[in-house]
């Protein structure tokens, strides 16, 4: 005789509280009332014929029999989102949707994108850019180029490469009024800023230099989004903290020159960073395979 299953709002209300140890919070999660919750798990306990949570005035805890039932309601509702997830991709097999830095983006891969497109014609390619963490359970994006030191849990990270810091500019301010011939001239000239992530690059070169920090004190033009930065520098606005993905092609063009010899390595570097469930689909294999390839082809 088949088994009859309890309910699955019980068991989604009991999985929650469980993990949070808290009726409130999971409440929270599952956008209903702390009274829902309550009644929710009082029904699954008069199914069950178990009793889940020992109820004290303000703490929470689990009897042995929930404990021991605990990892098998988690694992049944994993089995469910992955198939669920499966489900709703396979329209999508030929679409792969990759997020990044809007700089990284701009400065490195868009210019190398085409040749995985000539490469595989048939993968519809999807860039999206944010400053933030792609969360892999809410967004609809398959995989992420990240910036850190290859420890997110729950994800395959697969390393692309390091940078270096070290100042570019213009061809033209090197024969200016006011040449670059050392470090120490930068205090005749405008320093260029990007705010955020990259805030602390120009003190940190300084450091290295063996140069006094207050000189990235200086007025000087800030930007919010790098590329925007090396743009500025492009045009001759003044010197830009550069790192090597985002300006080897300025350089190899002629559009950046790096005016000194001192560069500091980076202490991070990137990733391709996907959920582990969904690491090895050929899409996404076929991507890591030519990003991989792209980023030890770096100079």
């Amino acid at each position: 005789m088949t088994s009859r299953l309890p309910s699955l709002n019980g068991l989604r209300a009991f999985e929650a509280a469980a993990r949070h140890m808290s009726f409130t919070l999971a409440a929270s999660e599952l956008n209903v009332t702390q009274t829902a919750i309550s009644h929710q798990i009082r029904r699954l306990e008069e199914e069950l014929g178990v009793r889940l949570f020992i109820r004290q005035n303000r703490s929470l805890s689990l009897t042995s029999e929930a404990t021991e039932y605990l990892p098998g309601v988690r694992a049944a509702f994993n089995d469910l989102r992955l198939a669920t997830d499966r489900l709703l991709r396979r329209d999508d097999d030929h679409v792969l949707t990759v997020s990044t830095l809007a700089s990284l983006a701009a400065k490195w891969l868009l210019p190398r994108l085409s040749a995985f497109q000539e490469a595989h014609p048939g993968i519809d390619v999807r860039i999206t850019t944010s400053t933030s963490l792609v969360d892999f359970q809410r967004d609809k994006v398959d995989a992420a180029i990240r910036y850190g030191r290859g420890q997110w849990a729950g994800l395959r990270a697969d390393w692309l490469m390091a940078d270096e810091l070290f100042p570019v500019c213009s061809p033209s301010l090197l024969q200016g009024t006011k040449p670059l011939k050392c470090p120490e001239d930068l205090r005749d000239h405008v320093l260029l800023h990007t705010s955020n992530a990259n805030s602390d690059d120009w003190r940190l070169w300084l450091t290295a230099a063996g140069l006094a920090t207050d000189i990235s004190k200086q007025p000087g033009v800030t930007f919010d989004l790098l590329f925007v930065t090396l743009q500025a520098a492009i045009d001759g606005i003044g010197i830009a903290m550069g790192r090597t993905s985002y300006v080897q092609d300025d350089i190899a063009k002629g559009r950046l020159v790096v005016p000194f010899k001192i560069a500091l390595p980076a202490d991070a570097g990137f990733y391709l960073v996907s959920p582990q469930g969904r690491a090895d689909s050929p899409k996404l294999s076929a991507f890591r395979s030519w990003l991989g390839a792209a980023a030890h082809a770096m100079p």
